[in-house]
């Protein structure tokens, strides 16, 4: 596995709360409302409030287990740090078109009828590709700060599931609107990291030209 290329500013030098702002971006908990609000729709409302959390659990154990095994598993499959850095910014950039430029119908597809598990809030609206990407490639650059990026994602997914918690509340106090430009706005921010992002894996590939 090479080294991504030193003495360059790009998005992944990260410190913990560089890194905490962009896990929380990936996870994107405002454009989540909805396919939260899709899952919830068949559930008492007494339950909604615990099926979130477990969700929520859920999608953090995957992430977890991406962020240390997620490496092993590159080394597996021989897969470089150049690669996953291309592969990475381009599925970013993707979801970050959706965010900005959402579609009548859902992201992950139709949602199934009672009450969900795992599929689709947890997995892959939260703990998706992109997230699980990120993490990856976070271990394998710098693997002596896994504490940090535990912290990172944990504060990270903190905030989105009390984010998602609230969401009904949200919804009633800011409006379709505002949650709308909110969730838009997240995704510009990261069109711009994405793009940054497959520069730098595209920077590390010329080098090994």
């Amino acid at each position: 596995m090479e080294p991504f290329p030193t003495g360059q500013t790009d998005c992944m030098d990260s410190s913990l709360l560089s890194a905490t702002l962009l896990l929380f971006l990936i996870l994107d908990p405002f454009g989540n409302t909805a396919v939260a609000a899709a899952v919830l729709r068949g559930v008492a409302p007494g339950r909604r409030g615990w099926v979130v959390l477990r969700e929520c659990l859920i999608a953090y154990g995957v992430l977890l287990a991406f962020l240390f095994f997620g490496r092993h598993l590159m080394a597996v499959l021989q897969l470089s740090q150049t690669s996953l850095g291309i592969a990475g910014g381009v599925m970013l950039f993707l979801i970050a078109v959706r965010m900005i430029f959402p579609t009548a119908g859902s992201m992950f597809g139709d949602v199934p009828e009672g009450e969900a598990v795992a599929v689709p809030l947890a997995i892959p609206a939260i703990a998706g590709p992109s997230a699980m990407a990120m993490l990856m490639l976070l271990a394998s650059r710098e693997p002596d700060r896994m504490g940090e990026w535990t912290l990172a994602l944990t504060l990270a997914m903190t905030v989105s599931t009390v984010t998602l918690l609230a969401a009904a509340r949200l919804l009633n106090v800011l409006g379709d609107h505002i949650m709308t430009a909110l969730g838009r706005f997240m995704g510009f921010v990261l069109s711009i990291l994405a793009v940054e992002m497959l520069l730098d894996g595209l920077r590390s590939f010329a080098r090994t030209l």
